[in-house]
């Protein structure tokens, strides 16, 4: 994937988290849950994309 891919979905990714940060009314403790959990996918995602970790679908989440 290119940098400048890479970058412009970062960049999407914090400015959607934004408006739903600033024009969505929620709950506080709703607004910090979304918020670790889509900073969470994104390392992810993040060491996923740069090898560190293999491909994501062969995680498992159970049995």
């Amino acid at each position: 994937m290119p940098l400048i891919q890479l970058i412009i979905i970062l960049v999407l990714v914090g400015v959607v988290l934004w408006v739903i940060n600033s024009y969505i009314p929620m709950q506080s403790t709703i607004k910090k849950i979304l918020n670790v959990v889509v900073i969470i996918v994104v390392i992810i995602w993040l060491l996923s994309v740069f090898g560190v970790i293999g491909d994501i679908s062969t995680i498992r989440v159970g049995r």
